[in-house]
């Protein structure tokens, strides 16, 4: 059964909701929607790192048969967090942070269980792009066993922009690849890390293969020769545990 979406629609709804803050998964405008309708919107929209799509009528109308004067805020389940403020936070507590960057999983399924994989392997957060990401609904906190109602979650409008500062505030980037001459077993994992996750079909874009510190792959023996994303990223994960020699992140 298909997780029921919880909706604002109406200029004046959704600008209180975006001035509140209120977390917003993404707006849905009418294709021909006038952008002085609401003042700022779209900067407002970039600003929070909410996408926005521009649709047939009939698409919002399928959604409500109220009138939503052509727009409609799809909420979002959890509340996401500023990277740029959890990070200085992180070491400033003594931790060494470990953050796992979702480039083009749209599945919000292998989503849910990542998160569940992440937060059981003691990560701080989960980083995942405004745009051509899976989104999170009550499916994926579901299939996260919950992860996702306690594992930072940081939605951010570039990654390569968010590679580069979190490389710049002493992270090693690492990325997931079956393109890697190494194996995650060769890789070393004891410092504050990030690791990149890339989508079964298309991998990892090439820019932030190009900025990673280290490409690392998982051995397989099998005539497969693959595994879903969401168990090689538990494989990964559950190495630095090892490495680290803890049950617990510090």
């Amino acid at each position: 059964m298909k997780a029921k979406t919880s909706i604002i629609f109406g200029i004046h709804p959704v600008s209180e909701a975006l001035r509140s803050g209120k977390p917003i998964d993404k707006i849905l405008l009418k294709q021909g929607f006038r952008n002085d309708v609401i003042p700022g919107l779209l900067p407002s929209l970039r600003e929070q790192n909410i996408p926005f799509q521009y649709v047939p009528l009939e698409k919002l109308n399928r959604m409500t048969v109220k009138n939503h004067q052509g727009i409609i805020a799809l909420i979002s389940e959890i509340e996401y967090t500023e990277l740029e403020k959890l990070v200085p936070m992180l070491f400033e507590q003594g931790k060494t942070p470990t953050v796992v960057i979702l480039d083009g999983i749209t599945d919000v399924r292998n989503m849910g269980a990542i998160a569940r994989s992440a937060e059981c392997a003691g990560f701080h957060a989960m980083v995942i792009p405004s745009k051509g990401s899976a989104q999170i609904n009550s499916d994926a906190i579901k299939t996260s066993a919950g992860a996702l109602n306690s594992l930072p979650v940081c939605r951010v409008n570039d990654l390569p922009d968010t590679v580069r500062f979190l490389h710049e505030s002493g992270f090693q980037i690492v990325a997931a690849t079956e393109k890697a001459a190494d194996t995650i077993y060769q890789s070393d994992l004891k410092q504050p890390t990030a690791i990149i996750m890339g989508a079964e079909d298309t991998g990892i874009d090439a820019r932030l293969l190009k900025m990673a510190d280290q490409l690392v792959r998982i051995p397989m023996s099998g005539s497969i020769q693959s595994l879903n994303v969401s168990a090689a990223a538990t494989v990964v994960f559950f190495e630095l545990v090892r490495q680290r020699g803890t049950g617990e992140q510090e």
